[in-house]
């Protein structure tokens, strides 16, 4: 772990164990639960794959040496980072993180822990910067675990060990050595229980009507989890990824094309499918017609349903041939879907 990721974690812990005591001071309660912080798995994913390494593959070429090229491409992934806290700071460019503060908030106050949305983005975005202006390359975000850990009795105190122990571990190397020694069956019930945790929260706090459009959101979050199992190189090698990507039969594209454009952008395809089921079922048609005009808008620049492998996001007319044909299939379906609501909205007047 390079230090200023280290550090980036530490700090934004150590903030976020401040927020947890002056909600418990200001509600006076002595159950608030700290937001926890770590490294953000998609961005650390991408900033590996998409970046660093073709950045360092781009040197090597350009007959730098080995050792040359990895303090360049290191230094690439830390201004890349700074540029992605400054983003959070300034710009909503950096959307996904965004949208996952949000959300982690939300879960929180669903939790009983009602903090400032504002607050846990700024925090995410400057121990972020912290990272990157100390040479991370790794972003930090909350994640969405503050519920399950409630109810493993876990309060402030919590925070404040972790972000010592990974910010002054991973300083002193000793947290790589770690990571490599414990076994996966060590963290994985870990994972799986706040996985189990949070479905649950999701549909507790969510109105019975409206449990379909919880479960249909969880859809794409499946999509792009076999997104990361299908692109990993040790799975399928690049080239045969490639191969199964572009196959096409008489059924249409091929399912690894229709899975991997699914996934991209999960998480804001979820919102956006669970808010026009529920406008739906609230029968409030032309809300849900907004809806998927948004997504049309969306789809079209890659923000969700990506046709990059990659997830990243382009302009429409500079996407060509098998690509160009399923970016026009999904924002057209969304489009179509938008047209046949409006005029059922006609119909019903």
């Amino acid at each position: 772990m390079f230090p200023g990721t280290a550090l980036g974690v530490l700090l934004g812990n150590l903030a976020y164990t401040g927020m947890a005591r002056c909600l418990a001071a200001k509600t006076e309660r002595d159950d608030a639960t700290a937001m926890p912080l770590g490294l953000d798995a998609p961005t650390s994913i991408g900033m590996a794959l998409l970046v660093l390494g073709p950045a360092f593959t781009g040197f090597r070429q350009q007959g730098l040496e080995a050792d040359a090229a990895a303090i360049a491409t290191w230094q690439l992934g830390m201004a890349a980072l700074m540029v992605m806290g400054g983003f959070k700071l300034l710009l909503p460019f950096d959307l996904l993180m965004v949208v996952g503060g949000i959300n982690v908030s939300e879960s929180a106050r669903a939790a009983g822990d009602d903090y400032r949305t504002r607050d846990v983005l700024l925090v995410e975005a400057l121990s972020t910067l912290a990272a990157g202006l100390c040479g991370g390359v790794a972003q930090t975000t909350p994640y969405i675990g503050l519920p399950a850990y409630k109810h493993m009795g876990a309060r402030n105190g919590y925070t404040l060990l972790t972000g010592l122990f990974v910010g002054i571990g991973g300083m002193l190397g000793i947290i790589a050595g770690l990571v490599q020694w414990l076994p996966l069956a060590v963290l994985a019930p870990i994972i799986v229980y706040v996985g189990l945790d949070i479905t649950t929260q999701a549909f507790h706090e969510t109105p019975r009507r409206h449990a379909m459009a919880v479960a249909l959101a969880l859809l794409p979050a499946i999509a792009y989890l076999l997104n990361i199992k299908l692109g990993n190189p040790a799975w399928i090698a690049p080239a045969q990824f490639a191969g199964l990507f572009a196959a096409s039969d008489a059924h249409g594209f091929s399912d690894l094309a229709t899975i991997t454009t699914l996934g991209n952008g999960f998480i804001i395809t979820a919102m956006l499918w669970a808010a026009v089921l529920v406008a739906m079922i609230e029968a409030r048609t032309r809300a849900a017609a907004g809806i998927l005009l948004l997504a049309a808008a969306l789809s079209l620049f890659g923000f969700i349903h990506s046709v990059d492998p990659g997830g990243g996001i382009y302009l429409p007319w500079d996407v060509q041939e098998l690509p160009r044909a399923i970016l026009w299939q999904f924002s057209g379906a969304y489009a179509a879907l938008a047209l046949l609501l409006g005029l059922l909205t006609l119909q019903k007047e």
